[in-house]
């Protein structure tokens, strides 16, 4: 038998591990789900949407556990408390807009026709979760999912293997039943044969472009729905006029927290050359206050990356730039606790251009390049310069060439004056190799149900 480990970065040992369900056990799994999902969807949309919001705050009860467990799987400070306020934020407002997202289109209701349309589940959802935001991303399918009536099973990295049966624990210690809410430890062999054998109605993917590609692969031939949130390179813009402290707070904050693991992380920022000198200088200081550090203290600021191999990646990717000309400007001696292991310092890159792979793929850690551009139009062709569109940061105090210089971005979301965000009253999506279909918003639940047509002639003359 398998085994599914996480060696956390704080040590470097095997923190969990469990053992890889074999595919007749994943078969059941699924059978299961599937027998319990027409009566968990007859239940009333009040009754499933308070079922899940009970789920939410049980594990809220959880706090004590749920925190440090992220430290030693992935590495996240404890003094940041996890992920619950994006999690409720999020839960609480698909919550608010069930009804009217999954609220029928009556055409007529005469005593001749009703005709109408009416959002139906798929049935069974697989959720496949990252380790960089585990319960935040795993919430955006799973709580308006199981509302629209689909019953969910769960696979999580093993980065962070122990997320998905602590959030299957909750939910059902809050009364949601067993079989319509599951948690599977999965090998990838397993997990591309219960997809390829059309084992699941709706399947949500978030994780690398690699591994998006691997869905499509086992999934070609099945019409199975797909939602993937893959790569991303987010760019920043900080034009003429723009609040330059502001500015640096947010963006710094954007390309370092959780140690620049983030979906809508800023990468790449490119600064209007009457501010680039000031937004430079800020932002060396900015980041080089951080605490690198054993994120189980809560005077550390910058924990570990989730595992030694991601910090290997953004060395390479620094030292390509050094060796293309780029400068780095944080000294390393103020972090005497990088260790060329998984304890990585900041750093931010000038001199940068975008023949380095360093502005082109994805980083996914704590640094980040700045470079100087003199128009809206070169800030324009250098962030639609890349193979991912996730989101964008733009920095001015007018709203109305935010907008128009937007319609010209290929991104998935464009932010004002804020990064790093995911509001769930919107659409969270991306274009080209940041994947496909959306989540949360009244679009989310779109996604998780399907229109079902009604005409119903009630008169035979």
């Amino acid at each position: 038998m398998s085994m599914i480990k996480c060696i956390s970065p704080v040590n470097g040992e095997v923190y969990a591990e469990r053992p890889a369900l074999p595919l007749e056990l994943a078969r059941q799994a699924v059978a299961h789900a599937r027998q319990a999902q027409k009566a968990w969807a007859r239940r009333p949309l009040d009754e499933r949407v308070n079922l899940v919001l009970a789920g939410v705050a049980r594990l809220n009860e959880m706090v004590d556990e749920v925190v440090p467990e992220l430290a030693w799987q992935m590495g996240r400070p404890v003094r940041y408390g996890g992920e619950f306020k994006g999690f409720n934020e999020r839960s609480n407002y698909v919550a608010s807009i069930a009804a009217d997202a999954l609220q029928q289109i009556l055409v007529e209701d005469s005593d001749r026709f009703g005709r109408r349309i009416e959002r139906e589940p798929h049935g069974v959802v697989f959720v496949i979760a990252p380790w960089n935001y585990p319960y935040m991303t795993a919430i955006n399918t799973v709580a308006p999912a199981l509302m629209a009536g689909n019953t969910v099973i769960i696979k999580h990295a093993s980065q962070t293997i122990l997320v998905g049966e602590r959030m299957v624990r909750a939910f059902v210690e809050a009364g949601v039943p067993a079989d319509v809410f599951q948690n599977v430890f999965l090998d990838h062999e397993t997990t591309a044969a219960l997809i390829a054998a059309k084992s699941f109605d709706f399947i949500n993917f978030t994780g690398s472009v690699e591994g998006g590609r691997s869905i499509e692969r086992a999934a070609a031939g099945t019409f199975t729905g797909l939602g993937l949130e893959l790569g991303g390179k987010d760019p920043g813009y900080v034009m003429e006029d723009a609040d330059l402290d502001a500015a640096v707070d947010t963006l710094m904050d954007g390309a370092t927290f959780n140690s620049g693991q983030c979906c809508c992380g800023i990468e790449r920022i490119y600064v209007h050359e009457s501010l680039y000198d000031a937004f430079v200088e800020k932002s060396v200081a900015w980041v080089s206050n951080y605490k690198l550090g054993n994120p189980l203290d809560p005077e550390t600021t910058l924990g570990p990356m989730a595992h030694k191999r991601f910090a290997a990646t953004v060395r390479e990717q620094i030292a390509d730039a050094i060796s293309k000309g780029a400068k780095a400007l944080v000294d390393p001696k103020l972090f005497p606790q990088d260790d060329g292991g998984a304890y990585l310092a900041p750093q931010v890159l000038v001199d940068v251009d975008h023949s380095m792979a360093f502005m082109r793929e994805e980083t996914f850690g704590p640094a980040v390049g700045i470079m100087k551009v003199k128009s809206d139009s070169q800030a324009i062709e250098l962030m639609n310069d890349c193979q991912y569109g996730l989101t964008v940061s733009l920095w001015t105090k007018d709203a109305d060439r935010a907008s128009r210089i937007g319609r010209d971005l290929e991104t998935g979301t464009v932010f004002m004056n804020r990064a790093d965000y995911l509001d769930p009253a919107l659409c969270w999506t991306g274009v080209k190799e940041t994947g496909r279909g959306g989540s949360l918003s009244v679009i989310g639940f779109q996604n998780l149900t399907r229109p079902k047509s009604y005409h119903l002639k009630k008169v035979t003359a």
